[in-house]
């Protein structure tokens, strides 16, 4: 990127952040670093493959992104 529309990267990198940290990462006491990862883990799995999002029509970012991804090799494959 040149930088002029970095700010709108920021943004959704920082939320992502702001959410990993208030809905994961505050809510538990790991005591050690594996159990820190697989919590994040799970977490992350979580936010993709199960979590509505308003913008989605409920849908999970993951399978939004998959059947975008299969429309588009279905468009690739006629053309």
């Amino acid at each position: 990127m040149d930088g002029k529309a970095r700010y709108l990267d920021n943004i959704l990198i920082e939320r992502l952040w702001r959410s990993l940290k208030y809905e994961c990462v505050y809510l538990h006491a790991w005591e050690t670093g594996s159990q820190a990862k697989a919590g994040v883990g799970r977490w992350i799995t979580f936010y993709n493959y199960q979590r509505p999002y308003a913008a989605h029509g409920g849908q999970p970012s993951a399978v939004v992104y998959f059947n975008a991804t299969e429309t588009d090799q279905q468009v690739r494959a006629v053309a």
